[in-house]
């Protein structure tokens, strides 16, 4: 099974959004050393707690930073946004990493409505969702040479940035039937974002009922993201996974918080007991998430699953991928 990472590019506790980015660069060396296959950077605008403001400001330096292992953008939020600039500055990774970069596409604000509004270069109106698919097609139009010979943007074509002879892999991502459909009748690949959307495993059949063979895939090709943290113990894994729920609570009701210590977490929890949470969470040793990640790729029929999760302290970060790069028997986990 291909096991790959999102990154958030979380802040720590106590750090800054330099630290994040270092971490980030440091957790995709190791993810290209334990084996991963993909590794992808987030979108999320105005937060305290994740310096993932811009995924193809990210790329660059994580593509150049790693060997193998394939990075790309999960997601850019398309509707904030021209199709020819994100064509353009992803012509221009994979010139920089040629056959390695992947484009992941979300309509998601990623952000509050008043960031959204902020983000606009026309503010003459609200951000619009409802021409994403028109967007989409525009922007594989301009990697395929397709768009028509009458199009005002045709010779545009010409002169966008590559690769030798590469492209980015474009996907669609996300958690609605919208997003599913879209992915099939579009013939791309899709991931699902089973940790926004604990309940998401119905668009899995959605997507494959709809899909359509297109130039840039034979077959239905799935991903689903979870929220995983493995640690030496289950009772350790657990307790690293109370910032996040503290951050949740918060976010539930309208607030972002930093990420907080583990101690921090600790305390507010037991001050404000929750109720169980919706999302799916993977935790335990690395084993246990393994068996996990196995249970959850066999009800989506996933080909391959993507690990995602914030936590206050890096070390312990890339402790939890490299126990799941173990327990899974990634190539490069050897020794671990």
């Amino acid at each position: 099974m291909r096991l790959s990472v999102l990154d958030q590019s979380p802040i720590p506790a106590g750090g800054t959004a330099a630290d994040a980015v270092k971490n980030t660069l440091d957790l995709a060396r190791a993810a290209d050393r334990l084996g991963y296959h993909r590794y992808w950077l987030a979108e999320h605008h105005s937060s305290p707690a994740l310096a993932g403001v811009s995924p193809e400001a990210l790329i660059g330096p994580v593509a150049l930073a790693t060997e193998r292992i394939r990075v790309g953008s999960g997601g850019v939020m398309l509707p904030h946004y021209s199709p020819f600039k994100v064509a353009e500055t992803f012509g221009l990774l994979d010139a920089i990493a040629p056959g390695r970069i992947d484009l992941g596409l979300g309509r998601a604000p990623g952000s509050d409505q008043r960031t959204a509004y902020a983000l606009q270069r026309d503010r003459s109106r609200r951000m619009a969702g409802s021409d994403f698919p028109e967007q989409v097609a525009e922007l594989l139009a301009y990697f395929e040479g397709e768009l028509a010979d009458d199009h005002p943007f045709k010779p545009l074509e010409a002169h966008l940035p590559s690769g030798p002879g590469t492209r980015p892999g474009v996907w669609m991502l996300g958690s609605s039937p919208d997003s599913a459909v879209w992915a099939g009748s579009m013939g791309l690949p899709y991931c699902i974002a089973d940790f926004i959307n604990a309940d998401a495993v119905p668009l899995a059949d959605l997507y494959r009922r709809h899909f359509t063979p297109s130039p840039r895939l034979a077959e239905p090709h799935l991903i689903v993201a979870v929220w995983a943290i493995a640690a030496d113990s289950r009772a350790e894994a657990e307790q690293l996974a109370m910032p996040a729920q503290m951050m949740f609570a918060h976010l539930v009701r309208g607030m972002l918080i930093p990420v907080p210590t583990v101690a921090e977490a600790e305390t507010w929890l037991a001050a404000h007991p929750q109720p169980p949470a919706r999302r799916r969470t993977l935790l335990g040793t690395g084993g246990e998430v393994a068996e996990d990640l196995r249970m959850v790729a066999g009800l989506y029929g996933a080909d391959e699953m993507m690990l995602v999760n914030i936590l206050p302290e890096h070390e312990a970060r890339v402790r939890s991928y490299e126990l799941v790069a173990k327990a899974t028997g990634l190539n490069g986990a050897t020794g671990v």
